[in-house]
């Protein structure tokens, strides 16, 4: 009996358009459907929220933001989702729809698979959450069902209902989201997860792809968190002797325990990945693990019961071909399967050995040092002599020339060119490729990537000017001219704006202006004449920060209080800038000049030149012009800027 026939959503039209035709599968949120859209005629899957989370708001956000995410991903290796919408309890997607199955059934079905087999599904899982990590997005929820393998032999990244943007806060309240045999130890202990939370989920299923194990068990979740808390994944050649030390180590930089110690996104993974796969060969790549299981059921219609072949290079993006049935004439060399070797006929019976004659025993050891001599010849020319080049691809150029070194080797000529695969500053190609042999002290080419051809100037308000400055060599962009403005809005010392404005396309090694905050002006107080406790007291009030000069001046202020001041009252200044006060001596003492007998006139003159203020005393009757007596006599001293009274005497 079809158990869908009893899913109130079979045979129903949802939101006048979606015909539900069967239901495919239910996970933990959301029922998937397979549907016909009526408007376009074609086949599509409908995701469709539980209807008892429908009412949560979380959750429902949560959805939403599943379908803006990945519509933003055009990518041919992501499912993609072509609307989204709502009837009544009903909230739904509708995405792509790929005939086949998943990475579990195939898993299920086979258990271990061979290492071509696994880095060809590997390889097009990386590239896809490759694009969702440089357009911002984690996914955080890897696992093998969430691979989906088309009958086609395309394989597809799916289930983005946990992504978040890389930008907001990762962490969740009262759970972790994720599959607990997949999340990262950062994910368990901190709630948090960045791109190297999925490098990490990708490590495990490589891990149980080689394997046909997950690299961690237990009876409780508890007990499967707690190991990815302290102990390593260990390396798949433990449970499949013979496999490659590469695999190894792939394994081991993709799910190390330390974020830090991880390739940072999925495309650095898939750096490493191409690197390890070079240096393979044939019989490594092919080689079949004893977990694979080779009584699996014969059929052809059951996508889950085959492991297809590989394909060429240059169909990466389809790298799971059509399955071939087990009695089928074989037409070609199936890469991910091997045909046992025929049984080798029986050797000769060997004649029993006649008596060696009394030179015998020095004519073998002759014998043998002579093979061993021409052994050790040929092994010379053929082999001593040469060296392998390092797997170097995607390491930075420091890195990548010490390990050409400790082979032997010296590097040659250093290029750059544009790429979209590797890293800024690392390199993407060598010249011989990793693998091949050189005799020693040969030299090996690089070519180094300038990032992509054409970059966009990242947004960078509210970011910390040195955060900026990373994120615009990160884009392989330069920071050019830096002002400085007040503004209300945004923290001191973050950018307000850059030229040209984020979005803008430039060339790698443009350089961007940026003008910085300097936060919200403050008008500085004046202090002069007051202590110099008192007027640090009241810049720093202000938010300034002060600095007593240590040498004094004469001034008109009292001794000890303050002189002068660098920023002058009503100045505007930013928080934090430097107030440079100027502590007096009190006045200078200055000779007064004798103006008695002189004229008002010329008194007054001569003894403001002198630094000192007039004031005029006249006697009755006020009618005459000759200074008659000063209040301080000529030739004394008084203090600059004092005041002296002359006395006027009349007719």
């Amino acid at each position: 009996m079809d158990t869908t026939l009893q899913d109130p959503l079979v045979g129903r039209l949802l939101d006048g358009r979606y015909r539900v035709d069967a239901r495919i599968a239910v996970g933990g949120m959301a029922t998937v459907y397979r549907a016909v859209d009526t408007r376009l005629d074609r086949v599509l899957a409908l995701k469709v929220m539980h209807p008892q989370l429908a009412a949560d708001a979380v959750f429902v956000e949560r959805f939403i933001r599943e379908a803006k995410s990945v519509a933003r991903l055009a990518h041919p290796n992501v499912v993609g989702v072509f609307d989204q919408g709502a009837e009544g309890a009903y909230v739904y997607l509708a995405m792509e729809y790929v005939p086949g199955c998943t990475l579990r059934d195939v898993l299920r079905e086979r258990g271990a698979l061979a290492p071509r087999a696994a880095l060809d599904i590997l390889e097009p899982v990386l590239a896809a959450l490759g694009a969702a990590h440089r357009a911002g997005f984690v996914h955080r929820d890897m696992k093998p069902e969430n691979v989906l393998i088309g009958d086609d032999g395309r394989v597809k990244v799916a289930d983005f209902g946990l992504v978040r943007a890389v930008g907001s806060a990762t962490a969740t309240t009262g759970s972790v989201l994720g599959t607990v045999s997949y999340l990262a130890p950062e994910q368990i202990e901190h709630g948090t997860a960045d791109t190297r939370a999925d490098v990490y989920a990708c490590g495990v299923v490589l891990y149980e792809m080689l394997t046909g194990a997950k690299p961690h068990a237990g009876d409780t979740p508890a007990q499967v968190l707690y190991q990815h808390l302290n102990t390593d994944v260990p390396a798949p050649s433990a449970a499949v002797p013979g496999l490659a030390p590469e695999l190894d180590g792939l394994v081991a930089a993709a799910a190390a325990r330390d974020p830090g110690a991880r390739p940072h996104d999925a495309v650095a993974l898939l750096g490493l990945v191409l690197e390890a796969r070079a240096a393979l060969t044939e019989a490594q790549l092919d080689a079949a693990p004893p977990q694979a299981r080779s009584d699996a059921r014969d059929t052809a219609e059951d996508r889950t019961s085959v492991i297809a072949r590989a394909v060429p290079v240059e169909e990466r993006t389809s790298v799971i071909d059509l399955p071939l049935p087990e009695e089928a004439e074989v037409r070609q060399v199936a890469h991910t399967g091997r045909m046992p070797a025929p049984e080798p006929p029986p050797a000769p019976a060997v004649p029993a050995a006649r008596r060696l004659p009394p030179r015998g025993p020095l004519l073998v050891v002759a014998a043998v040092l002579l093979v061993l001599g021409l052994g050790a010849g040929v092994w010379y020319i053929n082999a001593g002599q040469f060296t392998r080049v390092p797997a170097i691809l995607g390491q930075t150029e420091a890195a990548a020339t010490q390990r050409i070194a400790d082979a032997g080797l010296e590097v040659g000529t250093t290029k750059r060119a544009f790429s979209d695969v590797y890293e800024r500053g690392t390199v993407m190609a060598v010249d011989p490729a990793p693998g091949e042999r050189l005799r020693d002290n040969g030299t090996v080419a690089l070519t180094l990537s300038r990032g992509p051809q054409i970059v966009k100037v990242p947004h960078l308000r509210g970011r910390p000017l040195a955060e900026a400055k990373r994120a615009l060599e990160k884009e392989g962009l330069v920071a050019g001219v830096v002002t400085r403005e007040f503004s209300d809005s945004v923290a001191q010392g973050a950018v307000i704006g850059s030229d040209p404005e984020p979005g803008t396309e430039r060339a790698p090694d443009s350089a961007v202006a940026l003008v910085v905050s300097k936060g919200s002006p403050i008008d500085v107080p004046d202090v002069t004449g007051e202590t110099v406790p008192d007027a640090t007291a009241a810049l720093q009030e202000a938010g300034l920060t002060v600095r007593v000069a240590p040498e004094r001046i004469n001034s008109p202020e009292a001794a000890g209080s303050v002189a002068a001041q660098s920023l002058a009252e009503g100045s505007r200044a930013a928080e934090g800038d430097t107030v440079t006060l100027t502590v007096s001596k009190g006045p200078a003492l200055v000779e007064v000049p004798d103006v008695t007998g002189e004229t008002t006139e010329d008194a007054r003159t001569a003894l403001e030149e002198a630094g000192f203020e007039v004031k005029l005393k006249k006697t009755f009757p006020f009618l005459g012009d000759t200074v008659a007596g000063q209040s301080v006599a000529g030739g004394s001293t008084a203090p600059e800027g004092s005041v002296i009274t002359l006395t006027i005497k009349g007719l």
